[in-house]
């Protein structure tokens, strides 16, 4: 007579042992110190570049946005799922249900994006793969960077907006800079809009990539001459490198074998964080590249000021907590990357 009950508390249990080892193993995600060799040579350089060609090859052939499926869809399935908990047990017991069935999801969200892309968070820096030297990361060599933006602004900026930026030649000089630094080839993302571009826009940012489905999405109001540069960054995430500093040192370096476009584009965002060394650099721009940097100026001066300083503050607690240590300052350490990194005769960074 005992035979039932018996089994109905062990079928409770087993689910609830269950729920336990997946919070258990959120929490050891979250927390354990995993050692950066290891993740380096087994997550970013073997599990996860197939499972970045898989996904992304997957999502590559839908023409919006999966991510707003994701995240649409989890707003609906929540608000039917707080509806019926409440009305079935009531607002304290239906409050308590909803509380943990949050941390159930939140605790399997969390899983699957260290599994698809966030342990790349753990990997090697990149200042440890190149041979990287901080005695030349001066006022001169800040200088000169800003120099180069500045003679690459003038001299591209007929043949950067004469013709759509060819796709096809940007992925080729992604699949380079992977070459040469000898990382794994990625599938590279198609660029898409997303729903969340007025969002993008009252927030300033340019794009993101995609954590679960691995996808480029894209600001609706980007500059023609701006793409390059954003989607070479986007496509450096999927490449596995999550730090920020570090994508937009490999989209530096393929924009910078790239075409004029590519090229532009990289100037274009380098004399954000490198200034030439003369105070009247910006008289020294021609009218073509200072039209485009006024366009950028007034589309940030038209965004949300509350928006864009909540989203800041977020993003840099998300960065801390993923172990970004500088949280959104680490965008800034590029400037440290390129110019304390040696190059050989062709440019290229030496590798340790």
């Amino acid at each position: 007579m005992t035979a039932g009950p018996d089994r109905r508390v062990s079928g409770r249990a087993r689910p609830d042992v269950a729920w336990f080892g997946v919070f258990a193993l959120a929490a050891a995600g979250a927390l354990a110190p995993l050692p950066a060799p290891l993740v380096e040579r087994w997550y970013s350089l073997a599990i996860y570049p197939p499972i970045q060609r898989t996904l992304t090859t997957v999502s590559n052939v839908v023409p919006f946005a999966a991510f707003d499926v994701l995240w649409i869809g989890a707003i609906a399935v929540a608000a039917i799922f707080v509806r019926r908990q409440v009305a079935a047990r009531g607002w304290r017991r239906g409050a308590l249900r909803v509380a943990v069935g949050f941390a159930r999801a939140a605790a399997v969200a969390y899983l699957a994006f260290l599994a698809t892309w966030g342990l790349n968070y753990r990997r090697l820096p990149m200042f440890e793969k190149v041979v990287f030297d901080p005695s030349r990361i001066t006022h001169a060599a800040n200088a000169a960077l800003g120099e180069w933006a500045l003679a690459e602004l003038n001299a591209d900026y007929a043949a950067a907006h004469r013709t759509p930026m060819p796709i096809d030649r940007l992925r080729d000089a992604l699949g380079e800079t992977l070459r040469m630094m000898r990382a794994p080839r990625i599938v590279a993302g198609r660029p898409k809009p997303t729903l969340l571009g007025w969002y993008f826009h009252e927030t300033a940012i340019a794009g993101m990539t995609d954590p679960f489905l691995l996808e480029t999405m894209l600001a609706p109001d980007l500059l023609d001459v701006e793409r390059p540069f954003v989607i070479a960054h986007e496509w450096a995430h999927l490449a596995g490198y999550a730090d920020e500093s570090e994508a937009n040192f490999v989209a530096f370096l393929t924009c910078r074998r790239g075409d004029p476009a590519a090229r532009y584009s990289a100037a274009l965002a380098m004399i954000e964080y490198a200034r030439p060394a003369r105070r009247d650099w910006l008289n020294a721009l021609a009218l073509g590249p200072k039209t485009d940097l006024y366009a950028m100026q007034h589309r940030y001066a038209n965004t949300s000021v509350t928006l864009r300083l909540a989203a800041q503050q977020g993003y840099d607690k998300y960065l801390k907590a993923n172990r970004v240590e500088k949280g959104i300052e680490s965008y800034d350490a590029v400037v440290q990357l390129i110019l304390g990194t040696e190059y050989d005769a062709q440019g290229n960074p030496v590798l340790r």
